[in-house]
């Protein structure tokens, strides 16, 4: 283990994490409401930390190895979220502890949208504005950021990448140059932010609410301004916009990019995950919508469709924006819309879930199993996009799937035994493993009532389900450290 190469690496990371304090710095001077002063300090806190990790180790030149990629992606996220926590100690509004604090913190970086304040209203602005933007950083990745100035560090980025983006798709670089790559996907993130803000503000959000929310929508993480969620603003409109984009940060980015360069819908419509996530979501939006028309949950029909159609995407895409509580709608409405959760968005995106594309070979290798049955001498070979799917790809999708299921059940037991009911238990592990945020029973609106030690379990769900599980699991098995 390159133990000093590791050091400068989180020293830097660390250092650009601190230069995001300023904003709301600076606000909370032009609001004169006290904030900045907490934020300087924790600016300078964690300026000072980084420069005392990296000045000693700057030069150090090396590749990084892939466990050293994976031990500082895993301990750069733990770092973080107690970094960013900082500025949540040191308010005095709102008055949070520790545990809620460190709570808050991993929510945010995670995009998981769990929370434990109430009153966002009344709260100051720069811890408004400090939430959404934490969001907003995890969405895409600080570490994909990184590894876009990975030349500055004298340090292989792909170690890094592969570390913090692992699945299916990790090895398929945009560009030659995975630093190309990087800086590519971060473009299209912020462009589609910047969009999104200027579609609020004229739909009737103020400035800040627009630039708040678009930080969320991008990232897919469902913090709000309002303790109201999006259902603060009863404009039609609005939902709409939210909608749009909870769709397009749910698609594998590197479409994105595709589209753009070639100017061409084409990638878009040959690609097999994005059919099936389209079709995953028609198909929960015609459930929905037809068991609240049936219930007659809402009035008016108008309501029952866009209502319905909102939390359909809102939770499959694992957002979790509200515009009306999902948790009390009748029937089998709020188990269903959580299971869709676990599906997620696609591969490449900002959405959480086990994503699309691992759940579309699970099913195909459960077709093929059922075929060989009938055909024992056939060859009958997995394709995604027309091309074959290897062996060993099946494999991992098994293992990340086996896993997955462990993971939420110990989990949920876990939770059980820290003093939940059993549908808070189960519901409140599923939101932060599919970084989804709003469960049901006690944690249906927040997270407030769970126990300390229930934090402190749910804090790692979210980092778990944040790292897709691997990066973190090997991390923690004795044959990483051994020599």
């Amino acid at each position: 283990m390159q133990t000093r190469l590791i050091l400068k690496v989180l020293g830097f990371l660390l250092f650009i994490f601190s230069a995001s304090l300023l904003p709301p710095l600076i606000i909370g001077w032009f609001d004169n409401d006290g904030t900045h002063l907490v934020f300087m300090q924790s600016w300078g806190v964690l300026l000072l930390l980084g420069t005392l990790m990296w000045l000693p180790n700057r030069n150090i030149i090396d590749d990084l190895r892939i466990r050293d990629g994976f031990l500082i992606v895993v301990l750069f996220w733990l770092v973080l979220a107690l970094s960013g926590a900082l500025p949540f100690l040191l308010v005095e509004n709102p008055d949070m502890n520790v545990v809620d604090a460190v709570f808050e913190s991993m929510s945010g970086l995670t995009t998981t949208g769990a929370t434990v304040l109430t009153g966002l209203d009344h709260l100051p602005r720069s811890i408004l504005y400090y939430r959404q933007q934490l969001q907003w950083l995890g969405g895409m990745g600080i570490i994909v950021l990184a590894v876009a100035i990975a030349p500055i560090l004298g340090v292989g980025g792909m170690q890094l990448f592969r570390a913090e983006a692992t699945g299916p798709m990790t090895n398929n670089k945009l560009t030659p140059r995975i630093t190309e790559t990087a800086k590519a996907l971060w473009y299209i993130y912020f462009g589609l932010t910047v969009l999104c803000a200027a579609l609020y503000f004229l739909a009737g959000m103020s400035l800040f609410d627009a630039i708040g929310h678009s930080f969320s929508t991008l990232a897919i993480g469902g913090f709000s301004t309002h303790d109201a969620s999006i259902a603060y603003f009863n404009n039609p409109l609005i939902d709409v916009i939210v909608m749009l984009f909870m769709v397009i940060a749910g698609i594998n980015f590197s479409l994105h990019y595709l589209a753009l360069r070639h100017r061409s819908l084409r990638h878009y419509i040959a690609d097999s995950e994005v059919k099936a996530f389209f079709l995953i979501l028609a198909v929960l939006s015609v459930i929905t919508i037809s068991l609240l028309l049936i219930e007659g949950t809402f009035e008016e029909t108008v309501d029952a469709i866009r209502l319905g159609l909102f939390q359909v995407i809102s939770i499959s895409t694992t957002t979790g924006f509200t515009t009306s509580s999902f948790s009390y709608w009748p029937g089998l409405l709020p188990v269903l819309l959580i299971i869709g959760s676990f599906v997620g968005g696609c591969a490449g995106s900002t959405a959480g879930g086990m994503k699309v594309i691992r759940v579309e070979l699970l099913i195909r290798q459960g077709r093929r199993e059922i075929d060989s049955l009938l055909h024992p001498n056939a060859v009958l070979p997995i394709k995604l996009n027309k091309r074959p799917v290897t062996d060993n790809v099946i494999n991992a999708v098994w293992g990340f799937f086996a896993l997955y299921v462990i993971s939420f059940t110990s989990l949920g037991l876990l939770m059980m035994m820290s003093g939940s009911d059993i549908v808070t238990a189960f519901s409140a592990t599923a939101a932060c493993l599919n970084n989804l945020g709003p469960g049901l029973g006690d944690v249906a609106d927040n997270y407030r009532s769970i126990s300390d030690s229930g934090k402190w379990i749910l804090s790692f769900a979210m980092l778990l389900g944040r790292l897709e599980l691997f990066s973190l699991l090997v991390v923690l098995t004795p044959e990483f450290w051994k020599r």
